[in-house]
């Protein structure tokens, strides 16, 4: 099949929306404009469509044009992608495994699993994508990602999910909180309270998705970013929270704050692994697993290995 569409095009691309103009692009594509514009012509020529707005300031694509920047985003990352796991090939490495992370609370145990997993995969590559993953699975189906670690499962043909372990999900109080002399907490304990979270939809939030909205109980909510951001706030007396037992033992340990079982049952969530299915079946994914329960089992206080 011909597809008029190559690599030239979708740099050219990706500089004109960079740089805002033909006159600007051509300088720095190193091409007169008028080169520059028969480009970009053949192609709009081809599939009948307009690519841009000529004579906008700063350049406006069309919808074609706008899908054309998204391929050549999707295209050029994976060739940036290949060139460096090539290099690591010729080099020695024998693998790459890029993780990504749609738990905020994951951080802290994560990196030295790490350690144990480079020690024994010294060929194989690892390494943390940066920042807090809104779609980890879409990073895995665009081969951005090796592996997920995420806290719930979307059944899909080209995606396997394994168990790492389950823990409790506890209510954090401000010390000298009333709510502080029940057992435990049920959803009305929550009614009027500011619920302090991370800045994650609401259908994110175990509380929220199992507990609080069955019940119909409303709730005000602020977020910040980090765990002992949201623990600094509940110290300060301005809401309540919920979160991995685990993740607030240090500050259980310093009395910062007070926990509380949520519902009679707890409150239970899960960690999981996410990988492309035939990714899941390679030696070392299988070994980065296995670490995460091990060393999870023994750093974490209260988890249960699945």
């Amino acid at each position: 099949m011909d597809i008029p569409i190559d690599l030239k095009h979708l740099h050219t691309l990706l500089t004109l929306r960079k740089t805002g103009s033909l006159t600007r692009a051509a300088v720095a594509l190193q091409l007169t404009q008028s080169a520059l514009s028969h480009q970009i012509k053949q192609l709009e020529d081809h599939y009948g469509v307009t690519l841009f707005v000529r004579k906008s300031s700063p350049v406006q694509f069309t919808q074609a044009g706008e899908r054309l920047l998204q391929l050549a985003e999707s295209v050029l990352a994976a060739l940036v992608d290949a060139d460096r796991e090539l290099y690591q090939f010729a080099s020695g490495k024998q693998g790459i495994l890029r993780v990504t992370l749609e738990c905020h609370t994951c951080y802290s145990w994560l990196l030295p699993v790490m350690d144990a997993f480079r020690n024994k995969w010294q060929e194989v590559e690892i390494d943390i994508l940066p920042g807090f993953q809104a779609d980890p699975l879409g990073l895995l189906l665009q081969n951005r990602a090796d592996v997920a670690i995420v806290d719930e499962t979307e059944p899909t043909e080209c995606v396997s999910f394994s168990p790492l372990f389950k823990y409790e999900m506890v209510a954090v109080l401000p010390n000298n909180h009333p709510l502080t002399h029940k057992p435990w907490l049920e959803a009305e304990d929550f009614r009027d309270e500011v619920l302090i979270t991370y800045a994650v939809p609401e259908e994110r939030i175990d509380l929220c998705r199992k507990v609080l909205k069955p019940a119909g109980v409303p709730f005000r909510r602020k977020t910040t970013e980090l765990t002992m951001g949201i623990v600094q706030q509940v110290a300060s007396q301005r809401g309540i929270a919920a979160l991995p037992v685990w993740a607030v033992a240090e500050y259980l340990d310093k009395k910062y704050v007070t926990a509380k079982s949520i519902t009679r049952q707890k409150l239970m969530s899960e960690i999981w692994l996410a990988s492309l299915t035939d990714t899941k079946e390679k030696d070392y994914v299988r070994d980065f697993t296995h670490f995460i329960k091990q060393r999870c089992l023994r750093m974490l206080p209260d988890i249960e290995i699945s």
